[in-house]
């Protein structure tokens, strides 16, 4: 589904926290920029002691730049009625790198399953919608190697293929490091091969 596509939407910051009210329970949701399954236990540590009275912290994420993880979590509510809900909205808003959190405060009121849903639905939403949603590009690292004298071969290229330098090493023997398109690897990487004398690498994203 994704092979030919190198860009993904993300955020950048937190998003500001947005309240959903319904029936006397408070909903509080939150977009969180993540890039590793690593990072979101942290989070969901300190909001559970920034709201310690809170009813529930229910979240779900997604991770990879070609959106191949994700988890929903309903941290007690009634089965897929809070983290399947939150994990819905990430992918209508086709994001990824992300953790969506929704606290619910209960107010005294049982909602049902269906209550929760549209409950958990939209407070997720309205974090969404209050985040700060960016495109990115995938890029790969390629590495080339080679000789001085072809430097200015080399530099030509970077410039007409309009690369990025993220890395360089200039002596008799050079090596410089660019990034590169994801859609557009094969074809940068074949007009360097075709300069004689050239050795080039691909680099891990």
């Amino acid at each position: 589904m994704f092979d030919n596509i190198d860009t993904y939407k993300t955020i950048n910051t937190t998003s500001e926290e947005s309240l959903f009210k319904d029936r006397g329970s408070k909903f509080i949701g939150q977009a969180h920029p993540v890039s590793s399954e690593n990072e979101i236990e942290p989070i969901l540590l300190q909001l559970k002691t920034n709201h310690n009275k809170a009813s529930h912290v229910c979240y779900a994420w997604q991770l990879g730049k070609n959106y191949e993880q994700y988890r929903a979590n309903d941290d007690g509510e009634p089965n897929n009625s809070a983290g399947i809900p939150i994990y819905g909205q990430i992918q209508s808003f086709d994001v990824t790198e992300i953790l969506v959190t929704v606290i619910r405060y209960y107010g005294g009121t049982n909602l049902g399953v269906g209550g929760l849903i549209q409950a958990y639905k939209t407070a997720a939403q309205l974090a969404l919608e209050s985040a700060k949603i960016k495109i990115k590009v995938i890029t790969q690292s390629l590495n080339i190697q080679f000789e001085y004298p072809l430097l200015h071969t080399v530099m030509r290229i970077i410039k007409e293929e309009q690369l990025d330098i993220v890395n360089q090493e200039m002596h008799l023997s050079c090596s410089i490091t660019v990034s590169v398109r994801k859609n557009a690897i094969e074809q940068v990487k074949e007009r360097f091969d075709l300069v004689f004398g050239l050795k080039t690498t691909l680099e891990d994203f």
